[in-house]
């Protein structure tokens, strides 16, 4: 593989900031991915959330549940240790702009009415992370220096 591809996947800038973000917001995606994957949380595991997916015209719904929930559990896990956070990040705010546009733009912009104010705070730090990498206390730093 080209090594220019590698050293850009895995350059980050060498702050501590994009720790600040990576954590919590990777603990959100695995959260909301084991949901849809296993039912975890109160979840309805690939089976209903596939289901609901089918209902609202994503289909077909498991091939759609298995996409995001995976996104969002394997980004997630990605984002807290670090790892290839730029295409992990780039996946999440996909899965972000899926979710705003399918679900949540008909209802406004508050949460309260199940709007898209959350996917948009999670669309944007999977995009800040995109441009700034996994920062300081990454994997991603850590094999860049090699």
């Amino acid at each position: 593989m080209n090594n220019q591809l590698i050293k850009r996947v895995f350059a980050t800038n060498s702050s501590w900031g994009a720790l600040a973000l990576r954590i919590p917001v990777g603990i959100i995606f695995v959260a909301h991915g084991a949901q849809k994957l296993f039912g975890w949380f109160g979840g309805y595991g690939l089976e209903g959330t596939g289901q609901w997916m089918d209902s609202i015209g994503l289909s077909p719904g498991y091939l759609m549940a298995l996409m995001a929930g995976g996104a969002e559990f394997l980004g997630g896990l990605a984002l807290i240790i670090g790892l290839l956070v730029r295409p992990a990040s780039a996946v999440l705010a996909f899965a972000m702009l899926i979710a705003i546009f399918s679900v949540h733009i008909g209802n406004g912009l508050f949460m309260s009415n199940n709007g898209y104010e959350f996917g948009l705070v999670l669309l944007a730090v999977s995009v800040s992370l995109i441009f700034s990498g996994g920062g300081r206390a990454s994997v991603d730093a850590l094999l860049a220096r090699q």
